[in-house]
């Protein structure tokens, strides 16, 4: 299942960059479109921070933390026994979006950001939603399913 996992990273990976490149080849920077009057936009900015802006100009940093992070996820696919439906899915969204977006820092020093959204003020890409829902259910994993197994072999352990 991991090598399945990994595959599926590198097919999130593809979809972000053939966005991008569909972004890239068709906006300048800094314009866009209306999609959905009032509710959606495609808005092409070069992001050289994190989300919301913060931490602009600290490429070398998101570089190092993505790598590290992404490995560990790429380790734990390999290692960890007690994986849930969750905890694959939030391996692959994380590992993808964290590569495309780490795609881009070393490519152009930034990353390309796309998606305006009404109700959310900060634009973002693919690879933020993989990111940021991976993270939504990793957390689901650890809160509700990384200890049914070890608290299985407690019961058992004490009959």
């Amino acid at each position: 299942m991991a090598v399945i996992a990994l595959l599926l990273s590198v097919a999130a990976v593809a979809v972000d960059q053939i966005i991008k490149l569909l972004v890239t080849s068709n906006l300048k920077p800094d314009s866009g479109f209306t999609v959905i009057n009032g509710f959606l936009n495609i808005f092409y900015i070069k992001n050289r921070g994190a989300a919301f802006g913060i931490l602009q100009n600290q490429r070398w940093f998101f570089i190092v933390v993505t790598l590290a992070i992404s490995i560990l996820l790429i380790i734990s696919l390999f290692k960890y026994e007690n994986h849930t439906v969750y905890s694959y899915i939030a391996a692959i969204l994380i590992i993808g979006g964290g590569f495309g977006n780490l795609i881009d820092r070393i490519l152009h020093g930034y990353v390309i950001d796309y998606l305006s959204v009404s109700f959310f003020p900060p634009i973002f890409n693919f690879a933020d939603c993989c990111v940021t829902v991976g993270t939504v259910f990793l957390m689901i994993h650890i809160l509700f399913f990384s200890n049914l197994d070890s608290d299985a072999e407690r019961v058992i352990r004490k009959k």
